[in-house]
């Protein structure tokens, strides 16, 4: 892989509270009221690596959820922010510790930034950062662009540090698992550049697609479905993506995967590790954000 040549974008953004209406409840899939605890804000006692069923909450992300006050500004920052780039904080107790995007996800666009543990227990909503949002854009060598083949969403520093080889002519990737396209519930329809998609399991039925293990952080494929303009279903088709949080009792809700790769599935060569995949680690993110 040669160095790419994108542009780096110095993007602002607070740490949202998270919000609810005056009746905090939600609906479940079976109709049952249920309070969508770890939805926004700071979320603590969750890891990368951790069981992505292992909690009783709605999208929970070992990290924060920052936004920008101005509608525009909140839209640029979230498509322009991508796996893998640093992050400093400007304000507060923990002013100039550094952090690194994990990902993104809908509800009028939040991303979502990890921190080791001990800045995350001293963070409060309305602490200010600076995002180096690099990466989107990138447009990947001869022959797998002419393939059709389009990295989203990520560094390329992370990139290369994933269980992912852009070889000469196809992608060698290691994911937890393949699911069809037709268990994407949420993002569907949606610009893959500002939404995840949600992947509608919940811990007794990711077992009979292969994911009973799956983690917050990890890999996983998503057979005949295409994110390089709208995420849409298109037989044929492959799309990567990371397992940003965690379940959801919503329907048509569930884990929020950020793709971060797509293409012909010819050009893809996929290496299924149900037991013994490793995808983002704290480890990697700690070594991107440059502390």
């Amino acid at each position: 892989m040669t160095s790419p040549r994108v542009v780096a974008t110095n993007a602002a953004a607070v740490i949202e509270a998270p919000g609810l209406d005056a009746n905090p409840y939600l609906i479940d899939a079976d109709g049952h009221p249920f309070v969508p605890i770890g939805d926004g804000g700071i979320v603590l006692g969750l890891a990368l690596g951790d069981n992505a069923f292992g909690f009783d909450t709605d999208h929970a992300s070992p990290g924060v959820s920052v936004i920008h006050p101005d509608p525009s500004a909140r839209a640029a920052l979230t498509a322009f922010s991508c796996l893998g780039n640093q992050v400093v904080l400007r304000s507060g107790d923990a002013a100039g510790r550094r952090g690194v995007v994990l990902g993104k996800r809908g509800e009028q666009g939040r991303v979502l930034v990890w921190f080791p543990d001990d800045v995350l227990r001293g963070l409060v909503p309305g602490d200010s950062m600076a995002i180096r949002a690099e990466g989107q854009g990138w447009q990947l060598d001869e022959p797998l662009a002419g393939l059709g083949v389009q990295a989203l969403n990520i560094d390329p520093r992370a990139m290369a540090v994933l269980p992912i080889d852009l070889a000469a002519d196809n992608v060698r990737v290691s994911v937890r698992g393949t699911v069809p396209s037709k268990l994407i519930g949420n993002g569907i329809g949606r610009p893959a550049h500002q939404w995840d998609l949600d992947l509608q399991l919940t811990a007794s039925t990711a077992a009979a697609v292969g994911l009973a293990r799956l983690a917050v952080g990890d890999l996983v494929a998503v057979a005949d479905l295409d994110v390089r303009h709208n995420a849409g279903f298109r037989r044929g088709w492959v799309t990567v993506g990371v397992a940003v949080t965690t379940g959801s009792p919503r329907l048509g809700h569930g884990v929020g995967l950020m793709p971060i790769l797509c293409g012909p599935a010819t050009a893809f060569e996929l290496d299924v590790r149900a037991d013994d995949h490793t995808g983002v680690t704290s480890s990697m993110l700690g070594e991107l954000s440059g502390s």
